[in-house]
């Protein structure tokens, strides 16, 4: 088998946040087994400089930054009659970026991760190509459009028309379509026809989620709820603000003097403002999340729309905590019954006063999370199932880095 060139639409280095994770072990796990070229976008001034974490993985390595404007994104995609997603990625740079690697390399699979990049795959290229769209985002913008109102609800519709048919004309032309869940899979088959759609899942490195790994510790011995996530990512935006508004009032009830942790990088302004609120901490950014999550009473996911598998709720359940989660956060993920669920203001507070009220029984359901996920969710096994996709040999996978910022 000759090279891999991988495509991605954000540097998959660090793995501290949910798309990175996913791309970062898939990219280790493809470069421990062929030579793996990497073109990728950043837009964080960080990543232009990955460093040797990811140059140890990859052959040549290509980082381009992605400047442009929502505005900008927004006008060609009018313009062109593409989806704004698509359009907010389209560079010249780039494509002549994947052109010079493609004839440079003997390369003769495409692995393409997020939709976004498949516009820089040559129509007439022969190489095998693997398309990873993770989650059905189409069906994400749907939800979004029937929410909203006036141009938000034209916008979010066109958007989820236009790229629920990009997608499907790239299914077409991949030689298998990968999604993070048999959900989504199942979802993408009965709305594209597409067929080659297979589920390849996220995993866990729960040797370094361990709730006996060495880290520092958070002082404070009261009660902790603790909610991690990109928090300038919509669907975690809404869900705090729901569970702070709407959930929370109905457990101080019960507990007056609990806190609250929100702990994640570049917290909009909404989510800044929640820190008004009595025991509400928002912290943005940290090195590591796992003391917070170590110190969390329970830990919440409270996402109304959610897509694919939500890696906050497996981290969690690694560090052995008590979980209570939306069905929707909690799709995708084989809990065993580990993880409560609350999908109404009521019903949400009820299961975490449930949890908070019984530390002895919270405790055990912590520990058989944690059960759970080490016998299910190792990356290894998650990922086995790309190397009949791909047609890989089966050498050992290098080790982990220690990445665990919030996601």
């Amino acid at each position: 088998m000759g090279d891999i060139l991988f495509l991605a639409h954000r540097v998959p280095f660090p793995p501290d946040r949910g798309d990175k994770i996913r791309a970062y072990h898939i990219l280790r796990h493809l470069s421990a087994r062929n030579r793996v070229h990497l073109l990728a976008f950043a837009d964080d001034p960080a990543d232009l400089m990955p460093g040797p974490g990811l140059s140890s993985l990859t052959g040549e390595q290509r980082v381009l930054w992605r400047g442009k404007r929502q505005a900008v994104a927004g006008v060609e995609a009018l313009l062109t009659g593409r989806p704004v997603s698509v359009a907010a990625f389209g560079q010249r740079a780039a494509r002549r970026a994947v052109k010079g690697m493609l004839s440079q390399h003997p390369i003769d699979t495409i692995y393409v991760f997020s939709s976004q990049m498949a516009q820089y795959v040559p129509a007439d290229a022969p190489q095998r190509v693997i398309m990873d769209f993770v989650d059905v985002d189409s069906a994400k913008f749907a939800a979004y459009g029937a929410q909203g109102q006036g141009l938000h609800r034209w916008v979010m519709r066109r958007e989820a028309r236009l790229l629920a048919a990009h997608d499907q004309a790239v299914a077409a032309r991949a030689d298998a379509s990968l999604f993070v869940s048999e959900e989504e899979a199942a979802l993408f088959r009965t709305q594209s026809g597409a067929e080659r759609v297979h589920a390849v899942g996220n995993g866990i490195d729960t040797g370094v989620f361990d709730p006996d790994a060495p880290f520092e510790h958070i002082a404070g011995n009261g009660m902790r709820i603790v909610f991690t996530g990109q928090m300038d990512y919509r669907p975690n935006v809404e869900g705090v603000i729901w569970f702070v508004e709407a959930i929370l009032p109905q457990i101080r009830v019960r507990h007056p003097g609990l806190e609250v942790a929100i702990v994640g990088r570049k917290p909009t302004e909404a989510v800044i403002a929640l820190a008004r609120h009595d025991g509400v901490v928002v912290t943005g950014e940290v090195a590591d999340v796992r003391p917070w999550l170590h110190a969390a009473s329970v830990v919440v996911a409270p996402l109304k729309l959610a897509r694919g598998v939500q890696n906050k709720v497996l981290e969690a359940m690694a560090m052995a905590r008590p979980v209570v989660a939306t069905s929707a956060a909690a799709t995708g993920i084989d809990h065993g019954g580990t993880v409560e669920l609350g999908d109404t203001a009521g019903g949400f507070a009820a299961a975490v006063n449930r949890i908070l009220a019984d530390p002895e029984t919270a405790a055990e359901f912590g520990a058989l999370a944690r059960k759970r996920v080490i016998d299910h969710y190792s990356w290894g096994a998650r990922l086995s199932a790309l190397d009949a996709i791909v047609g890989l040999s089966h050498p050992v996978a290098p080790a982990s880095p220690q990445m665990v910022a919030a996601a």
